[in-house]
């Protein structure tokens, strides 16, 4: 009976684990409008009293928002969208079109892709526009009812707006600028772009259009906020299903935030990056050690993602490198210490690998020179080392300038982690240089 017992508690755990996962997911992955935003609040009443002024009466606007990555650019911006589509008299009326600057890389782009999210391909078929402006305006008149005040409000997001500056003659954005200028339908034209000297890239003519509204997000809260936003981005909401789950999960959520360990893993967090990205993914690393025989974090899981973290990538490939590869790093750190950083190239590595050779012959096995050229060429491929300059046909490989991108921490913490590395090439690698 008893087992029958534990096993339905453990379906009923799974399943909560199962709802904990996707709700916690969502919020680090889709950046969802759930919680509180985080000392941006100033720039969202700005944000939000402009969009208004826009979907209610009828008003052209334009504002840029500029800030880092990470900084919350899109949150706020979808915060203040679910904040107006909660209004009934907007939701009924407003469109949005959003675009990305890394996917609509020319205007063409552009205007199928805004013809696509105001449905309007039936109404375009297969007219043909003399110029880009006269296609956008016909597009925005489709929209049109009556007057301007009942016209239909069209809200346009340019993601990677600094992209959009790249364009051929800024069409797309003189244009979209013109119509927010003119009394045509009422458009909002809002730009997220982390480069802080946008304003540089546009054209005279487009830069007369723009409102020179700006908003900047900053980052600008402090360590206890930071610890704030850590506990509110793990707490699970009151309707939660499983009323007692999710007391249980809170207090232990709680707990965590006044752990010391923890307070020290986000604290160095907190120095390297204040952005939330950083610490969604910190979280994200730690969700995934939640399963129903361990179903609440721990200090520990939140150490554990945070080496994950921290981890160097080149050093992870040379612990997948073969014993030869590794010599040929250490030949090249060598010829970086006695030459100070001065490039290499093969035939210089290979006369070092020799020499270590012909001291510890019993122990290292002497391969041809064309294996060691595929091992060279190899740890090019892993971009490891990179040439100085474009190879010509006619070049020889084997004096080809070469750079190292390893420094010597990397490589020495890579060989105390390497699994079965000789003795006498650990050795090679930590050797002054008298011998040489």
């Amino acid at each position: 009976m008893s087992s029958r017992k534990s096993k339905s508690n453990n379906i009923i755990h799974a399943e909560c684990l199962s709802q904990v996962q996707r709700i916690l997911r969502e919020r680090f992955c889709h950046q969802i409008p759930h919680t509180n935003l985080f000392g941006v609040q100033v720039q969202y009443k700005h944000l939000i009293e402009l969009l208004k002024r826009t979907a209610i009466h009828g008003e052209s606007n334009s504002v840029l928002i500029i800030g880092p990555r990470g900084s919350g650019k899109t949150m706020l911006i979808n915060h203040a969208l679910k904040e107006l589509m909660d209004i009934e008299v907007v939701s009924e009326n407003i469109l949005q079109v959003h675009l990305n600057g890394l996917l609509q890389i020319n205007d063409k782009i552009a205007l199928k892709e805004i013809t696509r999210q105001l449905s309007l391909e039936n109404v375009v078929g297969d007219k043909v526009f003399g110029s880009f402006a006269e296609n956008l305006s016909f597009l925005l008149e489709a929209l049109k009812k009556g007057d301007r005040t009942s016209s239909c409000p069209v809200i346009f997001i340019l993601d990677e707006f600094d992209l959009f500056a790249h364009h051929k003659n800024q069409t797309l954005l003189y244009n979209l600028f013109d119509i927010s200028q003119s009394a045509q339908t009422p458009v909002a034209v809002i730009g997220l772009t982390c480069r802080l000297d946008i304003l540089e890239l546009l054209e005279k003519r487009v830069k007369s259009r723009f409102s020179h509204r700006q908003i900047h997000l900053m980052n600008s809260f402090g360590f206890p906020q930071y610890v704030k936003i850590f506990k509110e981005q793990l707490l699970l909401p009151e309707e939660f299903s499983d009323k007692h789950f999710a007391e249980k999960w809170n207090e232990n959520v709680q707990c965590l935030s006044e752990d010391r360990s923890v307070r020290e893993v986000l604290q160095r967090h907190f120095n390297i990056s204040k952005n939330l990205r950083s610490l969604h993914t910190l979280l994200m690393l730690a969700l995934t050690r939640v399963t129903v025989s361990h179903p609440f974090l721990t200090a520990a899981d939140l150490m554990e993602a945070n080496q994950l973290c921290s981890m160097d990538s080149k050093a992870n490939i040379v612990h997948g490198l073969s014993v030869l590869e590794i010599c040929l790093i250490i030949a090249m750190k060598h010829l970086n210490d006695i030459y100070e950083e001065e490039p290499f190239n093969f035939q210089m590595v290979y006369n070092e690998f020799q020499k270590f050779v012909q001291r510890k012959a019993h122990s290292v096995y002497n391969f041809e020179k064309p294996v060691v050229m595929k091992a060279f060429e190899h740890l090019q491929q892993l971009e490891l080392i990179k040439p100085l300059e474009r190879t010509s046909a006619n070049s020889q490989r084997e004096y080809q300038l070469m750079k190292l991108l390893l420094d010597n921490t990397q490589i020495m913490n890579a060989l105390q982690k390497y699994p079965n590395c000789p003795t006498d090439v650990r050795q090679w690698a930590t050797s002054s240089l008298s011998w040489l």
